[in-house]
């Protein structure tokens, strides 16, 4: 039987402590409910008493019914010589009405000393008197012990002895922090595994990444007898973040064999992570591990090749697992076998003898050496491939377009116009548009002369535009790559251009767009 590795969110508190991270009371609510479906056990939902939206938070989700998840409510132990009960936080962390409270409380006789500025015997009393309180007021208590890796470095056995304060007072788990993100794995399993042999209480790790070792860090701990893991999805908490629970889950799930969520869950890992990061506003991150574009994707023709005849060679878990996907590159250290299974991957079968597979890899080299790049231009490239296989037909053709901007000195406005003059079945459409900058007025006048022939091009919006200045070197005269990222409310996708002008650029780009989804979405 797998052993159970339990899971605690910290999203809600801890990962919105980090830079640009800011989730209202309904984002907090829907990311709470999604964690639950999830299979995450413990759900911490913020600091009562620390900010109006988090005692809004708890009021709110007051009115929720998680299937499986405990909410928790993060707060300290009582002030230095204040009753507990007189203890206004405390009290707080009751009003929240979570079943579960987690105390962070100093173990690390330097806080104690100069943060705190009490006594060593005061800071035990301070845990043991506030966790019995919320014992006795039915709570399930977890201590997170802050500094605790450091602390217990610098004195093993105060360090214990907090640890004992909080057993003996009931606490349901101990917590080591390692706040900093400063400890290395081999220090972290050894402190954990010390004290692992001295408690029956079941120990947490809570990690930090300051040192890009908190997924490192956390399994380590549960290899030395931890069995509960604190994180945050896609990592998200001050200064470098937290233990990012997309890549922990997995390590811990396939790789160590310890259960975590049902297994029906680890399919939607992908679409979580997606998830709150589009709640946060943060574009997902495409190097993340297991979850991100970039995860499963090969663009080398050796590596290529190689998957070709197992996906073993240079994969190791099938991506389906985690709801990603293999991606194959098209670029400059591509072969054969990139554009063969590039191609199939976008819906067409090509002969591996066919003339075109290697007329297509010598134009995409040769693309790519002017400044074009096709990683993130799968639409571009499909085009690519359908003009070298004759079967591309354009849907229109250009015979001009003129672009201006007029600038008032007197009320502080500028306007963007863009005139487009085009072919469209024998017809010429010739339209003008205004707007927020030159390519959007370029968008907006494609679409107008090309609405009538073809109505569905409403739908397609743009969703990101991105542009890079190639060898900069050359100052004004350098090549502009400009990305394109567009979408009809139900599929993405994304084109590229290359031009000494970036508006040539930008056209060429939304050209492939339009092309695309009129014939090929």
């Amino acid at each position: 039987m797998k052993t159970k590795a339990f899971l605690y969110d910290t999203t809600l508190r801890d990962g919105s402590q980090g830079e640009g991270v800011n989730f209202s009371v309904t984002d907090k609510l829907r990311i709470a409910e999604k964690l639950d479906a999830f299979g995450i056990p413990y759900i911490e939902g913020g600091w009562p008493g620390s900010n109006e939206k988090d005692m809004a938070f708890f009021h709110a989700v007051r009115k929720h019914r998680f299937c499986q998840a405990r909410l928790a409510a993060f707060g300290s132990t009582r002030r230095a010589h204040t009753p507990v009960k007189k203890d206004k936080q405390v009290r707080m962390l009751l009003d929240a009405c979570t079943p579960v409270v987690t105390l962070v409380a100093k173990s690390w006789l330097f806080h104690v000393h100069q943060v705190l500025r009490t006594t060593p015997e005061e800071n035990l009393n301070m845990i043991a008197d506030t966790i019995r309180f919320l014992k006795g007021h039915g709570r399930e208590v977890a201590l997170d012990a802050e500094h605790f890796f450091d602390a217990y470095k610098d004195n093993s056995e105060y360090a214990l002895r907090t640890l004992s304060a909080a057993a003996e007072a009931g606490a349901g788990w101990l917590v080591l922090c390692d706040t900093n993100g400063g400890s290395l794995p081999s220090e972290v399993g050894a402190i954990t595994r010390a004290v692992c042999s001295v408690f029956e209480t079941p120990v947490g790790i809570h990690a930090h990444n300051d040192g890009g070792l908190a997924v490192a860090n956390a399994i380590a701990a549960v290899e030395n007898g931890a069995v509960q893991v604190q994180g945050t999805i896609n990592g998200y908490g001050e200064r470098a973040g937290n233990c990012n629970l997309t890549t922990v889950i997995p390590n811990l799930q396939l790789k160590l064999g310890r259960n975590t969520v049902p297994v029906s869950s680890m399919k939607k890992l992908r679409l979580l992570s997606h998830f709150v990061d589009e709640l946060a506003n943060f574009r997902p991150d495409s190097r993340a591990p297991y979850v991100g574009d970039a995860a499963f994707a090969h663009k080398g023709g050796i590596h290529v090749n190689a998957i070709v005849k197992s996906s073993r060679t240079y994969e190791h878990i099938d991506p389906s697992v985690v709801g990603n996907r293999r991606r194959v590159l098209v670029g400059e250290l591509s072969g054969r076998s990139n554009v063969l299974l590039k191609a199939r991957e976008l819906g067409l079968e090509l002969r591996a003898d066919a003339p075109e597979v290697h007329e297509v890899l010598n134009e995409v080299k040769r693309l790519e050496h002017q400044g074009f790049e096709f990683e993130a231009a799968d639409a571009s490239f499909l085009l690519l491939l359908h003009r070298k296989l004759r079967r591309h037909k354009p849907a229109f053709q250009l015979v001009e377009y003129h672009v201006s901007m007029r600038k008032s000195g007197v009320h502080n406005t500028s306007v963007c116009e863009a005139t487009v003059k085009l072919n469209v079945g024998g017809e010429i459409a010739h339209t003008v548009a205004e707007g927020d900058g030159p390519v959007n007025a370029l968008d907006g006048a494609l679409r107008l002369a090309l609405c009538r022939h073809y109505p569905a091009i409403r739908h397609v919006r743009l969703t990101d535009f991105k542009v890079r200045i190639l060898d900069s070197k050359d100052g004004t005269a350098a090549r502009t790559r400009v990305l394109i990222e567009s979408s009809d409310g139900k599929r993405e996708w994304g084109t590229v251009g290359v031009s000494d002008n970036i508006i040539e650029a930008s056209w060429l780009a939304l050209v492939d767009s339009i092309e695309y989804y009129l014939q090929l979405a």
